[in-house]
């Protein structure tokens, strides 16, 4: 039995569907992503596994308890970090801590899970007197005052600066080392394609794809992607008729062209034919980030619902 297993999780508000058809399997131990576009349902699919949300119909298990019906034991062994916490300002670092670390029978040492996020500093400071990304590793703390054996992480890094999102990344991966299950819903393509042991695609409320990073751009038929900006406007069918292209888009004023095969060459002949002059080449290895594109076929923003 996986540590959490979701099974045809549907849910709808009005006539938005957030989630049409969900299931997930994440096995224990690993750091699970779950990744997707405004919108995707992505937040709605893990407040469900929480007991959060109750869901329209499916059923979901963690550690082999129902969120619903087992709800004081699953809080007992599941973190959930969420992107928006609703916490007391006039109380301190320390004092959310420790009152946090009551709710739990064999809690985390307050002090030291302070350090572990990085406040140790703000351990005086109140909540409503910490930035944005002080806020957010506060919630992280809380989530883990239990010593969780799964913990869910709902946008991770938002509002951190590169140095304190470095930090809160090898936190995880020594959470990992520990034996706890991680769910980590992000919009950072190094965040996840660093962490995630496999990654679940979800759009428009369904699963697209499940595989680890790497497996998601080989699942794509995305080996390479060339970078470059055009002198002058061009037709894209010019590099859509070549075989070994998967797909041409334009981004921040650059065209960007994925596919197969010797890309670079097959590329360039069918520009060079065209006529077209190309400014600032650069050819790489294709990512998650084109991946994500290549099977969901919609922009990625970041933003959830």
């Amino acid at each position: 039995m996986g540590a959490i297993e979701a099974r045809g999780l549907k849910k709808r508000y009005g006539d938005t569907v957030a989630a049409a058809d969900v299931s997930l399997d994440v096995g224990s131990g690993e750091i699970y992503g779950v990744l997707g576009r405004n919108g995707a349902g992505k937040t709605t699919v893990v407040e469900m596994i929480a007991g959060l949300r109750r869901p329209d119909a499916g059923s979901v298990r963690v550690l082999g308890l129902d969120p619903w019906q087992d709800r004081s034991r699953v809080r007992q062994v599941l973190g959930v970090q969420l992107q928006e916490a609703a916490l007391h300002g006039a109380l301190t670092v320390g004092e959310l801590v420790r009152l946090h670390r009551t709710f739990y029978r064999d809690g985390a040492d307050p002090a030291e899970l302070i350090e572990r996020v990085g406040l140790t500093g703000q351990r005086g400071t109140r909540f409503d007197k910490l930035s944005g990304g002080q806020r957010q590793r506060v919630s992280v703390a809380l989530a883990l005052a239990g010593r969780p054996r799964a913990v869910i992480l709902d946008e991770l890094s938002t509002g951190l600066d590169p140095e304190a999102r470095r930090g809160m990344w090898a936190m995880v991966e020594r959470l990992r080392d520990d034996g706890v299950t991680v769910v980590l819903v992000s919009h950072l393509m190094e965040e996840v394609e660093r962490l995630c042991d496999r990654v679940a695609l979800i759009d428009a409320g369904r699963v697209v794809a499940v595989d680890t990073p790497s497996g998601l751009v080989r699942r794509a038929g995305l080996d390479q992607v060339m970078r470059f900006r055009a002198a002058g406007p061009f037709d894209p069918a010019v590099l859509e008729r070549v075989d070994v292209v998967h797909s041409v888009r334009t981004a921040d004023e650059r065209v960007v062209v994925t596919g197969t095969g010797d890309l670079l060459q097959a590329v360039s002949t069918a520009l060079v034919r065209a006529d077209v002059t190309v400014l600032d080449t650069s050819f790489q290895q294709a990512g998650l980030e084109d991946a994500f594109l290549a099977l969901t076929g919609d922009p990625f923003d970041g933003e959830e619902r």
